[in-house]
């Protein structure tokens, strides 16, 4: 891989030890994959956040880096809610630990907004053909599918040598020639809500690490898009979509080399995986909630009491943005939880049987979490959690 002579001297230790260790990374990654330079980036988003997943030893390495990032660097979604952990049933062990993994980031100067969703709180960390290296695989999806920029699905140490440098190696989707479109998916079926997530749950099995070009009937709006995406980065490896006459147009305009059409009852099939009456938590937001998915559920929950614990996972901006909205979901009993989700919380671990609205969450939560779950609508969701 070609470096420039700035790049050389970092490379060689000439500007610190922590630009060295960072540099040395990227030209690994680059050499990996055949990269031919470095290319600056707009933003980052850095995945590796919570204790759960990185205990102890990734809590060391993060200490022990002294560099600062050069380019504005957001964090995924840590193990608790950092200011109402008490309230998610959080040991003061794994609290000190989590603390202390959010500290070591500060001081790096990546911002502790906790979110799989950035794309939701700030607007300028990324727009259309911007280069990006970014996490958390529901956010590269959103941003190379939906605002159109480009990034690969970076580790958390690529990630962080990354906002370090300010440049990542130029391969994968940051080139025209690997964003073509591989598979053509024909829903037929009208669909809403979560069923877009009970698709992308579907489509990412099929697909893998292809890049499917969607026919919909419907006009998808952004958290459909979301949930979308979401499904198939989980269930398969998809980084990179496209829905016809609502994303942005492939690069070219070659074929996709496969097609399959997928129907309704696909559709209801995934909803009828796993146990949905007898479970003993709802979870919603996973991707976290908009402030239009908030004020949907408020709504839902309006003069009703929840008999089982709810959990809404939003971005703390979002919620601060919309107090209001928060007061309504709260009045019902239900908890507004910022920083984290079901996900990557060991909070789940108390429970057994978990119903969501999320296709990312209904792969995730039995295999990471090693919770049962149950998908349904985001009413059949309020609806489990408000009766007896």
């Amino acid at each position: 891989m070609y470096l420039t002579k700035e790049e050389e001297h970092i490379y060689e230790g000439k500007s610190g030890e922590s630009l060295r260790r960072a540099m040395e990374i990227l030209v690994a990654l680059g050499d990996i994959y055949e990269a031919k330079r470095l290319i600056p980036i707009r933003s980052v988003q850095v995945a590796g956040v919570s204790f759960k997943n990185i205990g102890d030893a990734g809590l060391e390495w993060i200490s022990d880096l002294k560099g600062r990032v050069t380019v504005p660097s957001i964090l995924n979604p840590a193990g608790m809610d950092l200011q109402h952990w008490k309230d998610m049933g959080i040991d003061e062990e794994f609290a000190l630990k989590q603390k202390k993994v959010i500290d070591a980031f500060e001081r790096m100067g990546v911002s502790a907004d906790c979110t799989c969703t950035p794309y939701q709180i700030y607007s300028g960390l990324a727009e259309k053909n911007d280069h990006l290296a970014w996490s958390e695989s529901s956010a590269v999806s959103y941003a190379n599918s939906v605002i159109g920029a480009r990034t690969n699905r970076e580790g958390g140490p690529s990630a962080l040598a990354a906002a370090i440098i300010g440049k990542t190696p130029n391969y994968g989707y940051h080139l025209d020639e690997n964003r073509k479109p591989t598979h053509q998916i024909v829903v037929d079926a009208e669909l809403n809500g979560s069923d877009f997530g009970a698709l992308g749950f579907l489509v990412g099995k099929i697909v893998k690490d292809g890049v499917p070009l969607f026919h919909l009937r419907n006009r998808l709006n952004h958290d459909e898009l979301k949930a979308l995406g979401a499904a198939m980065a989980a269930s398969g490896s998809v980084a990179l979509y496209y829905v016809e006459a609502v994303t942005y147009s492939p690069p070219t305009c070659a074929k996709p080399v496969e097609k399959i059409t997928i129907d309704k009852k696909e559709i209801d099939e995934v909803y009828e995986l796993g146990s949905r009456a007898d479970a003993d938590i709802v979870a919603l937001g996973c991707p976290h909630c908009s402030i239009a998915e908030l004020k949907g559920i408020a709504e839902m929950l309006s003069g009703k009491k929840v008999r089982k614990d709810l959990w809404v996972c939003t971005a703390r901006k979002i919620a601060e943005t919309c107090p209001h909205l928060v007061k309504k979901i709260e009045e019902s009993g239900a908890k507004v939880i910022c920083d984290t989700c079901m996900v990557v919380s060991p909070a789940s671990q108390r429970y057994k049987k978990m119903m969501t609205n999320s296709g990312k969450a209904l792969v995730y939560l039995p295999s990471l979490c090693k919770v049962e779950a149950g998908l349904g609508s985001t009413e059949e969701c309020i609806q489990c959690a408000t009766e007896a």
